[in-house]
């Protein structure tokens, strides 16, 4: 029996064919499915779609690594305003740091993940993970596992929690209180770094299911061999490892924000974050000005990636969307994507905000392949409305 396939939420005239191509997906898609697409083009709101079960739009998810772009969106900010300097050590700001060989280590460095601390090498307890200063305390005494700036790894249960803690010294605020009093509140996004209890009931746990044999191959190519170093970094190393699928299921790891994994979102409040960061929304300027985002967006990292084993591309504490994810989308996009499926960026040169949040895990982890085409699908339709 097939199962009906109901989309629901608005296009903007123009855009009819996302629509189309979301319900095309589902179609392929349907054990896992419930998920959301929104996206701004200049500002304004051109999709917001939404299907599943008991799902609204203003149903909310676990980002994974979709934190990181909140993250460095506030990073950007305190760059904009000279607070930070990209191009002084991070010691400068955070004198523990410079332990073990790290002192000469700049912040632009940090941010293109070129420290050499993807991980600790005793590996982290569960309550460490919800604990972003925790994280940054381990990290300052731990020697780097390549050479500061030689080379590139993906930092990712530890990025959001050296920037961080760069932020608390520098500004006295924890990098979650500084994203909500400038970026979240204002704008009212559900984008959370810190799910408050009273927003609990949006919540919709992440529900794993078991992978297909081409996942499982994909699965088994990944370099998490014990004690490697991508083993390290997603701290599957140690006695008691992460359950990467389940994190976002941990109510005090939700209340924390950490600022790597931790974000909670529906894709309106990925795509307008991005909106608020490039585009402006709602007749207010952008967050951002021009010079900041091309900054933001000029590529830093590139090539093999010593944690991913893969080929892989970061600018400044942003994923190079348009260089190892999409490469039709504008140079200078900046976004995250995170090991759920979720995926969202901004293309200044098409104006384009794009979210997209999904329920189930996407083996093997980072953005689910439905993006592929339900990305291009809006960037076409944003190029055709001019």
């Amino acid at each position: 029996m097939t199962r009906e396939i109901r989309v629901q939420g608005t296009v903007a005239d123009g855009y009819e064919a996302v629509r189309e191509e979301f319900t095309a997906v589902l179609a392929n898609e349907l054990p896992l499915y419930e998920g959301q697409l929104a996206a701004h083009v200049r500002g304004r709101k051109v999709v917001d779609l939404w299907v599943g079960p008991d799902v609204t739009g203003e149903s909310l998810y676990g980002v994974y690594s979709s934190t990181k772009g909140a993250a460095h969106l506030v990073v950007a900010l305190l760059v904009q305003d000279g607070v930070l300097d990209l191009d002084r050590t991070v010691a400068h700001y955070w004198p523990e740091f410079a332990a073990e060989g790290k002192g000469a280590v700049t912040l632009r460095e940090l941010l293109a993940h070129r420290a050499g601390v993807a991980g600790a090498d005793s590996g982290f307890r569960a309550e460490e993970l919800a604990d972003d200063r925790a994280i940054a305390a381990r990290l300052a005494a731990q020697r780097p596992f390549w050479r500061p700036g030689t080379a590139f790894g993906y930092h990712a249960l530890a990025i959001g929690a050296l920037s961080g803690e760069v932020v608390l010294r520098a500004t006295g605020q924890t990098l979650q209180q500084v994203y909500e009093e400038r970026v979240r509140a204002p704008y009212g996004l559900d984008f959370f770094l810190g799910l408050p209890e009273e927003h609990e009931g949006r919540f919709r746990s992440v529900q794993p299911m078991a992978p297909t044999p081409e996942q499982a191959a994909l699965l088994d190519a990944l370099p998490l061999r014990p004690q490697s170093l991508g083993s390290i970094a997603f701290n599957r190393h140690t006695a008691e490892p992460t359950d990467l699928e389940a994190v976002p299921n941990s109510r005090p790891l939700r209340a924390a924000g950490p600022a790597s994994v931790g974000g909670v979102a529906s894709a309106r409040g990925l795509a307008g974050m991005y909106a608020a960061a490039v585009t402006g929304v709602d007749g207010r300027e952008a967050l951002l000005k021009p010079d900041t985002v091309a900054e933001f967006g000029q590529i830093q990292s590139v090539g093999h990636d010593l944690v991913a084993g893969a080929f892989k591309a970061f600018a400044v504490g942003f994923q190079a969307t348009s260089v190892a994810v999409y490469p039709f989308l504008g140079a200078g996009t900046i976004g995250h994507s995170g090991a759920g499926g979720s995926q969202a960026f901004a293309d200044p040169r098409s104006g384009l905000a794009y979210g997209y949040t999904r329920r189930r895990f996407a083996y093997p982890g980072g953005p689910a392949t439905e993006n592929e085409r339900l990305v291009r699908a809006v960037h076409e339709a944003a190029l055709a409305a001019g």
